[in-house]
């Protein structure tokens, strides 16, 4: 693996803007680093996006291999009197990690302007109030417009999208990297770098590698994608919250400890063959691993329902504050979900995949 352009293209994904449903700067930016190892790039109509890898073999069986690239973040929802902005949020947010963080508002003619979810300084506020969270209802985005005919002049209306601001950094002893967004670019960067290392290597599959859109509103991307590609078989990779910065060494999602061996979720029950053969893997490469149980979900839950049904395997990292703009990874968890996946994808074959789909009859 060239493990510089892993941290390359993780680095600049972070960095780039792209809630649910306004994806678009992400989708160009994969397909500019698709087209260096392909010349075969579908869409599905929502703006999901697949790399295509061909097989020599005649009527070789479909592997779909997806991230997802929207981010949770906000839209406007009403400008105000003052030149305020009210927020919408998309995807799942803890209100107490908002305040006075810095933001960007893109508007629809890609313009960026900066600003600030304001809080109203403690002094000036009741004991009660001090108390108890501010909801996001009553938060406000002041980009320094001084009323609402400064915002409209901007181009800002309601539906654009809201980011917080997180930059890539290196943290400590150079293994953990903080930024905005690992929930999933990580997954998107981690497509990439198979794609690069498998641009010389013939397979008996033929292999989609792409990005999804709108998985953090209702993995809609994923559905409209499987029902696109018919996969015989598919992989998600995912960023998934860790639980162990209280010290607890038996909670779920242990920073460093490898790829997490996702066996149940909230909409997802994985191919027992398929998550054996990644553990089989994982030993065989001497590869760490960690079992994982999720309250929540991945676009596994969407595409493992596809047509007749697909067996499905999630290859998920874990993460510190997830759905925060200063999440958390490990490089060694990277590296371990990257070499896993490769050792994994180019033994797929005709037979194993049928005897993974014979698996549960």
């Amino acid at each position: 693996m060239n493990h510089e352009y892993l941290m390359k293209t993780l680095a600049e994904l972070s960095q780039l803007y792209g809630v649910s449903g306004q994806e678009q700067y992400v989708s160009r930016y994969l397909k500019s680093e698709y087209l260096k190892f392909t010349d075969e790039i579908i869409y599905d109509n929502l703006g999901s996006i697949f790399a295509v890898k061909r097989s020599k073999k005649a009527n070789a069986k479909k592997v779909m291999i997806a991230g997802h690239m929207d981010e949770v973040g906000f839209i406007v929802k009403t400008i105000t009197k003052t030149g305020c902005l009210t927020l919408h949020p998309i995807g799942g947010w803890w209100s107490q990690t908002l305040l006075g963080q810095r933001v960007a508002v893109i508007n629809g003619r890609g313009q960026v302007f900066k600003g600030t979810i304001g809080a109203i300084p403690p002094h000036l506020l009741t004991e009660a109030d001090r108390a108890k969270p501010m909801e996001i209802k009553n938060m406000l985005v002041d980009i320094g417009a001084r009323n609402k005919e400064e915002v409209e002049q901007l181009h800002i209306r309601p539906g654009d999208m809201i980011v917080l601001e997180g930059d890539f950094q290196v943290l400590a002893n150079g293994k953990r990297l903080l930024a905005k967004a690992f929930d999933n670019r990580y997954g998107c960067a981690l497509g990439l770098a198979l794609l690069d290392s498998l641009k010389n290597t013939e397979l008996e599959v033929d292999l989609y590698i792409g990005a999804t859109v709108q998985e953090e509103v209702g993995l809609r991307g994923a559905q409209t994608a499987a029902s696109m590609i018919h996969p015989d078989l598919a992989i998600v990779f995912d960023c998934s919250p860790a639980n162990d910065a209280s010290g607890d060494e038996t909670a779920f999602g242990q920073l460093g400890k490898g790829l997490l061996i996702r066996f149940v979720d909230a909409n997802y029950l994985p191919n027992r063959c398929l998550l054996d053969a990644l553990i089989d893997v994982c030993t065989e490469q001497s590869l760490p691993y960690q079992y994982y149980v999720s309250m929540g979900g991945t676009d596994a839950g969407a595409i493992h329902k596809s047509a007749e049904g697909v067996p499905t395997l999630t290859m998920c990292i874990c993460a510190r504050n997830i759905h925060t703009n200063s999440s958390i990874i490990d490089t060694d968890d990277l590296d371990t979900a990257f070499k896993s996946a490769l050792a994994l994808v180019s033994g797929l074959n005709d037979e194993r995949i049928s005897a993974m789909i014979c698996c549960n009859q």
